[in-house]
């Protein structure tokens, strides 16, 4: 599959909910179901296989991507419908969603126009700018680079 082909979604979920370190105590695998809003479902209908998402901490408290998944089951009736996900990684640093929407190369991210959706596509810019605001996440072949204390690569 070439990468003209991978897409690029956010998955929002209430940390009281389903948090990060549910989705890794769970081996890494939960369903993403329990959707209900049609037009968020539908972007769950149009995941395939080894698409990448943002795992994204909604709430109050902490509204942040804090990981990636990626789409191992596309969409499949379970009672209301859903996919499967897998962990690929943690992002080395979570990104906020006050420094996303400070950040002009994110403007007209769909997070921002459609906050209501749990789940939104990303397009390969934004998905390029926020991985590198957040240092990227484990497992993206990154991992070799070691910073040391003064913020350089070794």
């Amino acid at each position: 599959m070439g990468k003209e082909d991978k897409q690029f979604w956010l998955l929002k979920t209430e940390p009281g909910e389903w948090s990060w370190e549910d989705q890794a105590a769970n081996g890494g695998l939960s369903n993403w179901d329990g959707v209900k809003n049609k037009q968020a479902q539908k972007y769950l209908k149009s995941m395939k296989l080894s698409d990448l998402c943002f795992f994204y901490h909604s709430g109050s408290k902490a509204r942040r991507v804090v990981g990636v998944v990626t789409v191992v089951k596309e969409w499949y009736e379970d009672g209301g419908g859903a996919v499967d996900v897998k962990a690929v990684g943690e992002m080395r640093r979570p990104v906020d969603l006050k420094e996303m929407k400070g950040d002009v190369g994110l403007k007209g991210f769909a997070l921002f126009r459609q906050p209501r959706l749990s789940v939104v596509p990303v397009s390969e810019d934004v998905w390029e700018r926020v991985c590198g605001l957040g240092g990227g996440f484990e497992g993206d072949g990154q991992d070799d680079r070691v910073q040391d204390d003064d913020g350089g690569e070794d």
